[in-house]
């Protein structure tokens, strides 16, 4: 999503709002069927995390839930070490495709 296609300046947040406007002005959806739909694909990816599973959007990247184990932290002010319980997290892993528009190159990527 480019500034020139979209009018927004550099450095906004692209809200949902925004999405739906995007997908209202390139489908040709009306405003309240382009919103749904922008819901509804949050809506799916954010029920497939709940489920544990891997959302991949070829070109973009995964959001892949992780489970964190209980580790002992340490409160920084008073050095009282406190445990901290399992949970899980969303990790995002962006795709190589993005990463090289991201970064101006063509697709090539470093290999380290």
């Amino acid at each position: 999503m480019s500034n020139a296609r979209t009018g927004r300046e550099p450095g906004k947040t692209v809200t949902r709002a925004d999405l739906s406007e995007i997908v209202y002005q390139r489908v040709g959806l009306s405003r309240t069927e382009s919103a749904e739909l922008v819901q509804s694909v949050l809506d799916e990816i954010c029920d497939a995390a709940v489920r544990g599973e891997t959302v991949k959007l070829s070109g973009f990247g995964s959001f892949v839930v992780r489970s964190k184990g209980e580790r002992v932290g340490r409160n920084p002010k008073t050095g009282v070490e406190v445990p901290i319980l399992p949970r899980r997290v969303m990790v995002f892993k962006p795709s190589n495709v993005l990463k090289a528009k991201i970064n101006g190159t063509n697709g090539e990527t470093d290999k380290d």
